[in-house]
């Protein structure tokens, strides 16, 4: 692990990389800056040295002026910055990030969001675990889907959103059971389901086919009130593998 030997060599294990829990790490009483020091100072930093890195930190996270604050004194957005902050301080190849915007608002999301992709940029391994699949689609360049502790399906999520769902395209008429002929001479067209004055289908590379399907509907002399083609989502792919959407069972990850 980051090339050292997990039983032969545990210390440099350690030294090579940092956690962040999914549960803040800090203690509430603690004052911002002495949890970071006292972070380095486990690492076998001197104190001149964690001071230096906590205050590179404080500014790069966000953090400044945050440092003679207790930690329960934090908005939930903060203390997850200060967990990273910890986590990354004696600067770990790689870092684990359990469930990182697990209670967060959106805007904090986001912003925590560009803080990992800072991290990846400046060459750490970041190993995510996150039941929130969009995240995983915006931060991620690998992706694993666990089912029940097997691996179902893994690829980058560009790579795995194509070849496990397709994109979803729904035409409007009022007569949609007339389109079916049309839609299954479409090579990869699948799952194609009549609803009131809709039909839906999935298939690969749905803005390619556009420009033949409408030529083929217009030649089977049926007006379309609609089209629409959306790009299936790392959720679609879940519920594709294992047969149900991610939250509706907490336990899959």
């Amino acid at each position: 692990m980051a090339g050292c030997d997990l039983v032969g060599d545990p210390a440099g294990v350690r030294a090579r990389i940092g956690h962040v829990a999914q549960h803040s790490g800090a203690g509430d009483e603690q004052r911002v800056g002495e949890e970071l020091v006292l972070q380095g100072r486990l690492h076998r930093l001197s104190t001149a040295e964690a001071r230096r890195r906590a205050a590179a930190l404080l500014e790069r996270l966000d953090l400044v002026g945050t440092e003679r604050r207790a930690v329960a004194t934090l908005s939930g957005g903060q203390r997850r910055r200060l967990d990273i902050a910890m986590g990354v301080l004696h600067r770990p190849r790689l870092v684990f990030l359990d469930e990182p915007s697990s209670g967060l608002d959106p805007q904090s999301r986001r912003n925590l969001w560009d803080h990992v992709r800072t991290l990846r940029e400046e060459g750490t391994t970041v190993f995510l675990t996150t039941h929130h699949l969009d995240e995983a689609d915006a931060l991620c360049d690998r992706v694993l889907v666990i089912d029940h502790g097997r691996i179902v399906a893994e690829g980058a999520p560009e790579e795995l959103k194509r070849a496990v769902s397709g994109d979803l395209v729904t035409l409007g008429a009022a007569r949609p059971e007339l389109l079916l002929p049309v839609v299954r001479r479409l090579p990869g067209a699948r799952e194609a389901v009549v609803s009131d004055s809709r039909l839906s289908f999935r298939v690969p590379g749905g803005d390619a086919l556009l420009p033949d399907l409408l030529r083929h509907v217009d030649g089977a002399g049926v007006t379309l009130d609609s089209v629409r083609v959306q790009r299936p989502t790392l959720d679609d792919v879940f519920l594709t593998l294992t047969g149900r959407s991610l939250r509706e069972d907490d336990r899959a990850a």
